[in-house]
């Protein structure tokens, strides 16, 4: 299930990408194993506007398809994007639009245009004691509707008992999972600021409170008791 220890996958990031992590969900590593938490790997433009996202673990080959629509359709966006009112960001959006419709059957609304960014000063905004701004969850782009070639099979998995789901315009549920979740956000967020994005992945779709706090590891490295591990500075220490 490790995507990232795949040759292949590696040698692949390495040659298209400049990889690096940060921790922004809580969990614990019991006996060298990690529990709770989740994980999302984001692909991003150098200014760290997101292009797509990948939720949650997935095996080799998802991540290598992943990364490859990513780096195939920046190609193809920098040509297209030349041509009259076709834009990078608006091209992106579509794809993730279409992707959502080609392989979940859903019909969203494209938002080809950004909201006016929020003013940190605004008396509604709320900070952290820090001062930064709580990271925002970020409204998805409404449903218009089912595929026709989907639609029987999302009446019935609607009905699935637990199945929970979405709604559309109409009222309807409808059941997407977590890369169909992935493209109805990035229909509408692509190109996105990571630090503006992340909350609503984490939170929205893998259902994770978004969290700071260090690692607690419990018999780490054959220690008995309890310690607590600071990933930003044991990675300055072993980059040292």
């Amino acid at each position: 299930m490790n995507a990232l220890a795949n040759k292949e996958v590696g040698a692949y990031l390495n040659k298209n990408f400049v990889s690096s992590f940060q921790k922004v969900a809580t969990f614990r590593i019991v006996n060298g194993q990690k529990q709770g938490g989740n994980v999302a790997s984001y692909f991003c433009a150098p200014d760290g506007r997101v292009l797509h996202c990948v939720a949650g673990p997935v095996d080799a080959a998802t991540m290598l398809r992943e990364a490859q629509w990513v780096v195939e359709g920046v190609r193809k966006a920098m040509v297209e994007s030349d041509k009259p009112g076709a834009t990078f960001k608006g091209l992106f959006r579509q794809w993730h639009a279409e992707r959502l419709r080609k392989e979940h059957g859903l019909v969203v609304d494209v938002a080809t245009f950004d909201m006016p960014p929020q003013s940190q000063d605004d008396a509604l905004t709320f900070n952290d004691p820090s001062g930064r701004p709580i990271v925002p969850v970020l409204p998805p782009p409404p449903i218009d509707g089912p595929d026709v070639s989907f639609r029987a099979a999302q009446m019935e998995a609607a009905k699935a008992p637990g199945a929970g789901g979405l709604r559309d315009k109409a009222g309807r549920p409808w059941v997407l999972g977590n890369q169909g979740r992935v493209h109805q956000i990035m229909a509408a967020y692509s190109m996105v600021k990571i630090e503006k994005l992340y909350g609503t992945v984490f939170e929205n779709i893998l259902g994770e409170k978004i969290s700071t706090k260090p690692v607690i590891t419990i018999n780490a490295r054959g220690e008995g008791g309890l310690r607590t591990v600071c990933l930003h500075c044991e990675s300055r220490a072993h980059s040292e």
